[in-house]
């Protein structure tokens, strides 16, 4: 029969005076109590600088960094960041010359397309799924349908396709087009496509061979902007899987032709923690330096704030 154990005597245990321990919070690094009639700068410096804010805030002074030294600056977005209304803060990005290059998927370009075309997009999907009228609007297929056929195969992606009809169509609302403004301003917005996944795949209009073409053109546009990331930054916002792929390969590459990708930011955005972003965007591409940084946080008010935090920078 085993011995009674006994509680442990903790009179004999090692101690150090709280002087000599290493502490992951200190007060200096404390939120400032905000003042009435402080301006935005003050909010983000008044922030406290541990975890999510001080993460924040160094997103944005990478940002503004990279702006300065016009190093390449690279803005992924999920079709999501387009339906939460930030075309606005993303062009005005790409026309202070902060962005040079932009990524979409599929989806991406179907919902700048109905807000050039009609000032509004996404349907109710639950409601029209039952009855088989999800996706089957036919303006959105017809133009792009058309985009694509109008466009010569051997010099255009299928974003610089779309972004070139909204602009010489005039659509009402194109002024709050990514796609157009990408064409207008000479910087690349590339689309990645994965056949099956979009609404205009199910319509007679769409080519799937001049899509796939297209979408292999892009993606040889965008890993060629990767070619130029080194000290410059790659954001993902919202896209969970296609995207995270597509630049971990442009990645490869970019390395695998013997360009220099060492020391370069990489930033995830999204309102929850997906694995795919965490490994191909934060963490693989910057093994070999930079930083890798994972902010959560919905993308209506994450990048408002983060864009707002750069140009404050840049113009005080």
């Amino acid at each position: 029969m085993s011995k009674k154990i006994k509680p442990l005597d903790l009179d004999k245990v090692k101690t150090y005076s709280l002087a000599q321990r290493g502490s992951k919070v200190n007060t200096v690094d404390f939120a400032t109590i905000w003042q009435k009639g402080g301006t935005f700068t003050d909010f983000v410096n008044g922030l406290p600088h541990i975890l999510a804010g001080a993460d924040l805030k160094t997103v944005i002074r990478a940002l503004a960094t990279a702006a300065r030294a016009n190093k390449t600056v690279i803005w992924g977005l999920g079709a999501h960041v387009i339906k939460v209304g930030l075309n606005p803060v993303i062009i005005d990005l790409m026309e202070r010359g902060i962005v040079q290059c932009v990524a979409l998927n599929g989806a991406g370009i179907i919902h700048d397309l109905e807000l050039a075309m009609a000032g509004r997009t996404s349907e109710d999907v639950a409601a029209a799924v039952d009855d088989g009228s999800f996706g089957m609007a036919q303006d959105t297929a017809i133009f792009l349908g058309a985009a694509l056929e109008n466009s010569p195969s051997d010099s255009n992606g299928l974003g610089q396709a779309v972004g070139r009809a909204i602009s010489q169509q005039n659509l009402p609302f194109g002024e709050n087009s990514i796609l157009a403004a990408g064409y207008r301003l000479g910087i690349p917005v590339t689309v990645h496509v994965a056949i099956g996944t979009d609404i205009f795949h199910m319509h007679p209009q769409f080519d799937p061979g001049r899509c796939g073409e297209a979408s292999h053109h892009d993606f040889r546009l965008f890993a060629a902007a990767v070619t130029r990331l080194q000290n410059g930054i790659y954001l993902n916002a919202g896209s969970a899987v296609i995207l995270p792929e597509v630049f971990l390969k442009a990645i490869t590459v970019a390395r695998n032709l013997g360009h220099t990708l060492d020391e370069f930011t990489t930033v995830n955005l999204d309102f929850i923690r997906h694995y795919r972003p965490m490994i191909n965007v934060v963490h693989r591409p910057t093994t070999r330096g930079g930083m890798g940084i994972n902010l959560i946080g919905h993308h209506e008010i994450m990048l408002p704030l983060i864009a707002a935090g750069v140009i404050e920078l840049l113009e005080g």
